[in-house]
């Protein structure tokens, strides 16, 4: 049986919310939630580890922005970016954000050119 602990996080109040949701729509807890992905990225990331695959790694990296996706693309010894979004999608990793100030700066640009 394993014990658990309360520990202190911080979390972006829109995710929560969006998280809140789903989990009244599914009858269960943000926590229980948090556990389960948490628990299949940790359970991920050690059978792969245990395998010798470095993949799932280099795929987390590229997930929190750590890595671009040229050099992951590179690092998998893929070509193209369907690819890497294909095995995006087989671990289960979310595709990265770009900071808010980026994408507002993209926003900006696009409407200067009138688009």
């Amino acid at each position: 049986m394993s014990s658990t602990v309360n520990f202190t996080s911080a979390i972006d109040r829109d995710l929560l919310k969006r998280a809140k949701v789903i989990a009244a729509k599914t009858d269960t807890s943000v926590n229980a939630l948090f556990n389960a992905e948490l628990r299949h990225l940790v359970e991920t990331f050690e059978s792969a580890e245990r395998s010798g695959n470095q993949n799932f790694k280099v795929l987390l990296d590229f997930s929190l922005g750590r890595l671009a996706g040229d050099a992951a693309m590179r690092a998998l010894g893929i070509g193209s970016e369907e690819d890497l979004f294909l095995l995006m999608a087989q671990a289960h990793l979310p595709m990265p954000r770009l900071p808010d100030a980026v994408t507002q700066d993209m926003v900006g640009q696009l409407k200067s050119l009138g688009a």
